[in-house]
């Protein structure tokens, strides 16, 4: 009786859920999470609105929820297929920073999780799959003509990694040790190339003393060979006063500045990795003074303290 009624129902039913696809971002996922519920009994098997819904209307409701999943998918679709544009769209500013899709994500989630909040949340995760499976690939091919690769990849991995655990989704779990992996192997990428050796002379010269180690000369009689004399050493050790190694610092931290952007939010990260690098360097070049020139009154021109006071010295000045 009520389908001779209504007739165009289902019709006009699709219809709209196509009419609100196109004028609202999540407008399908609205409908697919509102009308789900419907089909599949999720408001509650004793409800008044189960109980009495008729059979012909559970089938209508059935197609709209087929066309808003439709609909839902072609808006997932369109996000993955704007991925390399996010991309082309950073190249034109002066840093990279957080390509556009990450936070599109972030919107997307925040809205979504209410969206999804009383209904089955299958196809949702899914899309979250899809999206930051796509963005992984996506930041891995990232270019930009003026920030470092190692910076575009450690920036972006972050606030992906950041975003995708803020969902606590299982499906999700792997992916976010994924990114959690790729952005430490970035960070470390990006310490090693930029940050190098500040004592590169001192650290090749015992370089070489490890190398007469390893040939079979004993630690405390390399200094009796020429070109490891104390003499030698002493030379080198001349060559790196404090005030110039602060100097290196500074223009170290100037070309770390340049490179991060604010959003990114990773300076002082990277400054604390580069600050860590230092003091591993210290520990083992002064280690290596102690076993090969032992009495001898060499030390490296600055204490760890030294470096740490200079770290926080620089942080703070900029």
């Amino acid at each position: 009786m009520l389908g001779e009624l209504f007739p165009a129902l289902e019709t006009e039913l699709v219809s709209l859920v196509g009419s609100i696809e196109k004028h609202e971002p999540y407008g399908a996922m609205r409908a697919l999470a509102c009308v789900g519920r419907r089909v599949l009994g999720e408001g509650g098997e004793g409800s008044e609105v189960c109980a009495g819904e008729a059979r012909w209307s559970r089938a209508a409701l059935a197609a709209v929820a087929v066309a808003a999943k439709r609909g839902a998918d072609r808006a997932v679709a369109d996000r993955l297929a704007a991925l390399n544009d996010a991309v082309k769209q950073a190249a034109k500013k002066p840093k990279c920073g957080i390509l556009s899709f990450i936070p599109e994500l972030e919107e997307m989630s925040s809205v979504c999780e209410s969206i999804f909040a009383r209904g089955r949340r299958a196809d949702l995760d899914r899309w979250y799959l899809s999206l930051a499976t796509a963005m992984l690939r996506t930041i891995q091919l990232a270019k930009h003509p003026r920030t470092p690769r190692a910076v575009v990849q450690m920036e972006n991995y972050h606030r992906l990694y950041a975003c995708v655990s803020s969902l606590r989704v299982t499906a999700l779990d792997r992916l976010r040790r994924d990114a959690r992996m790729r952005y430490s192997e970035a960070l470390k990428q990006y310490d090693t190339q930029y940050f190098g050796r500040p004592l590169e002379k001192l650290a090749q010269f015992f370089e070489r003393v490890g190398e007469a180690v390893a040939s079979g000369v004993k630690e405390d009689e390399v200094c009796y060979r020429t070109a490891f004399s104390k003499h030698e050493l002493r030379r080198l050790l001349a060559l790196y006063p404090d005030h110039e190694v602060r100097k290196t610092l500074h223009r170290l931290y100037r070309t770390v500045e340049k490179h991060l952007s604010e959003k990114g939010g990773l300076l002082q990260v990277v400054w604390r990795a580069m600050q860590e690098e230092f003091i591993a360097q210290h520990v083992a070049l002064q280690a290596r003074i102690a076993s090969c020139y032992p009495g001898a009154g060499l030390t490296l021109p600055l204490s760890t303290q030294d470096i740490l006071d200079a770290f926080s010295d620089i942080a703070r000045e900029h």
